[in-house]
């Protein structure tokens, strides 16, 4: 009963984190392109990376801090805070209004850079969690 608790309290922390970016960025650059919501799934995708290396089986987490970090942080913060329900949502509706570059934009930087930034940060939680 515990996992589920860490999940949902990271997940409303996730949430709001969310909230907090999207509106920060979007209020900068505009709502023109949904660059919050790019950033969002970016560094959400770099926070994944470098939890899922610190959370390897080989590495330096016990057990205890391991399963933490894997239903706490991965599961609820990251699950509440990446927006690709939202990055799916504002790409169709980009679509519907004829916005095709902003809308394939969208889906190519969303794309890319994520998968960048969860390789970059599974990279620097696999070298903190190094155990040489």
């Amino acid at each position: 009963m515990i996992a589920y608790l860490w999940v949902a309290l990271g997940g409303a922390m996730g949430s709001v984190a969310r909230f907090a970016l999207n509106g920060v960025v979007s209020d900068k650059f505009g709502a023109a392109f949904p660059w919050g919501t790019l950033a969002v799934n970016v560094s959400g995708s770099l926070l994944i990376g470098v939890f899922a290396g610190l959370a390897l089986p080989e590495g330096r987490l016990d057990p205890a801090a391991r399963q933490f970090t894997t239903q706490f942080l991965m599961i609820g913060v990251c699950g509440g805070y990446t927006t690709f329900s939202s990055f799916s949502l504002q790409t169709l509706n980009l679509l519907r209004e004829r916005e095709w570059l902003y809308a394939g934009g969208n889906v190519l930087l969303s794309v890319l850079l994520c998968m960048v930034a969860v390789w970059l940060g599974f990279l620097l939680g696999s070298v903190f969690n190094s155990t040489k």
